[in-house]
């Protein structure tokens, strides 16, 4: 596809309207939070995507280039083009592709547009692993020990590791979606640890800045959703366990933490506030912790945008946090304060994807013949696909998000094995069977997991599977 060339300049917007910078379940959750609030959509697609629900669903839809990201979503010269010559006046990226790319959002604003996010001046502040270390330590937060700022060299990086002791991680200071991480565990393995992270930051974020930290074994992965206005309010709406990872990708999320008591979830949300205050932050983020088995918390980055688990926080707050995004970003306060929120029972999302679980998570696209959904009271599916979608091979293979609520934990366990029970999905592979079995272990019914349960339980499944 050309470039597509337009003044920006000659055309004036008459009215709201929407382009939904991104595609499958997020894009349909943006378009269907617009309508609601009378905006106009456009969707934009690329030519995999062309026959794709979120491109039939919104008022106008666009072409913006190939089947690659890159290609397409990507394309911040296109999808900016798609904006202005469909009339749109406001920009929602969702998760991923330009969603935490200041230069896009410099773009955005350059144009006039109303960003559905923080400004860019945030993002690459707070968007910079290293950089968000500093402002942590600066306001009191606890950090990870590790380097100060982006390390120059092997050579210096080896000395850090020296100084504050293995396991360390290698971590991409652009990083994000668990890519651009190693750990290491000794002086031999850094090298080529080093060497491989610095290619891998480069080739997927265009940036091969690294810093190292301090390695927790076994911790908790919590994380706090904000939202804040531009009139200075900004509140949190509780927690959400995201413990549950395979190669450092969240699998399976859960709404309130089941370790967290009510002392430690407000010292953990009052740090996260105080973080944000600190940036003067506006619209939706998350600030993301660590926990480790003493009940210490660590401040460990700042997601400037919508998250993919945002259903379970939704449900247990009764907050729809796409519109208060919108509403926001369209210069309206929030619609709620702080002490109208609180944890109204338990929700868990399941993450559905087109992959093998049992073959080392080997991506599985290909045509969708046959689906059955599960439904009944407390159940939710966000998701993109029908029978006959033919799964690209070009994208992250997630199909759906599958969440339940109940009043307890323990109901909302048994409500998502019924819901994955009569979850079907014909043609490709994915991960609904692995998650029923995680649903029935026994560390996980008691919420005793950490960020390597995937690896023992893949252990336990495999032995299970020879016998």
């Amino acid at each position: 596809m050309g470039s597509i060339i337009i003044s920006f300049r000659s055309i004036k917007t008459m009215k709201n309207k929407i382009l939904v910078a991104n595609r499958g379940e997020i894009a349909i959750r943006i378009i269907r939070a617009a309508k609601e609030l009378g905006i106009e959509t456009v969707a934009i697609y690329s030519t995999a995507d062309q026959d794709s629900l979120h491109v039939k669903l919104a008022d106008e839809s666009i072409c913006v280039g190939g089947n690659s990201s890159k290609e397409s979503y990507l394309n911040m010269n296109h999808v900016l083009s798609a904006a202005i010559s469909t009339g749109c006046n406001a920009i929602h990226p969702g998760y991923g592709f330009l969603s935490e790319n200041h230069e896009f959002v410099e773009m955005v604003e350059s144009c006039q547009l109303k960003f559905i996010g923080p400004k860019a001046k945030t993002i690459a502040m707070i968007g910079d692993k290293a950089s968000a270390r500093k402002i942590a330590k600066a306001n009191g937060v606890p950090i990870i020990e590790g380097s100060d700022g982006i390390i120059e060299s092997f050579q210096e990086g080896l000395k850090i590791a020296k100084r504050i002791g293995y396991p360390v991680m290698i971590k991409a200071s652009s990083g994000g979606g668990g890519r651009g991480i190693s750990i290491v565990r000794s002086n031999e393995e850094f090298l080529s640890a080093f060497e491989r992270t610095s290619l891998e930051a480069l080739t997927s974020f265009g940036d091969q800045s690294l810093y190292i930290e301090k390695y927790i074994e076994a911790p908790r992965h919590i994380e706090i959703q904000l939202i804040a206005d531009t009139f200075g309010n900004i509140v949190h709406l509780f927690e959400r366990d995201c413990s549950m990872q395979r190669r450092n990708q969240k699998m399976i999320e859960e709404a309130p933490s089941p370790i967290l008591n009510d002392v430690l979830r407000k010292k953990i949300c009052a740090a996260a506030i105080k973080i944000a205050k600190a940036i003067g932050y506006i619209n939706a983020g998350t600030i993301e912790f660590l926990i480790d088995n003493k009940g210490n918390y660590y401040f460990i980055e700042m997601n400037t945008r919508i998250q993919v688990e945002h259903p379970i926080t939704e449900i247990i707050t009764g907050i729809d946090l796409v519109k208060e995004q919108i509403r926001i970003a369209y210069g309206n306060e929030l619609s709620f304060k702080q002490k109208d929120l609180k944890i109204n029972g338990h929700a868990i999302e399941c993450r559905i994807n087109a992959e093998d679980a049992f073959n080392g998570f080997a991506p599985s696209p290909g045509k969708i013949t046959n689906i059955l959904f599960p439904g009944g009271n407390g159940v939710r599916i966000d998701t993109h696909i029908f029978p006959g979608y033919e799964v690209p091979p070009f994208y992250d293979s997630m199909l759906a998000k599958l969440i339940v609520h109940a009043p307890t934990r323990k109901e909302a366990i048994k409500k998502m094995r019924v819901a994955l029970e009569q979850f079907v999905v014909e043609g490709i592979s994915t991960n609904i069977e692995y998650q029923y079995l995680i649903m029935h272990n026994t560390s996980f019914i008691k919420g005793q997991y950490d960020t390597g349960f995937i690896t023992r339980f893949n252990t336990l499944v495999e032995a299970e599977r020879r016998e």
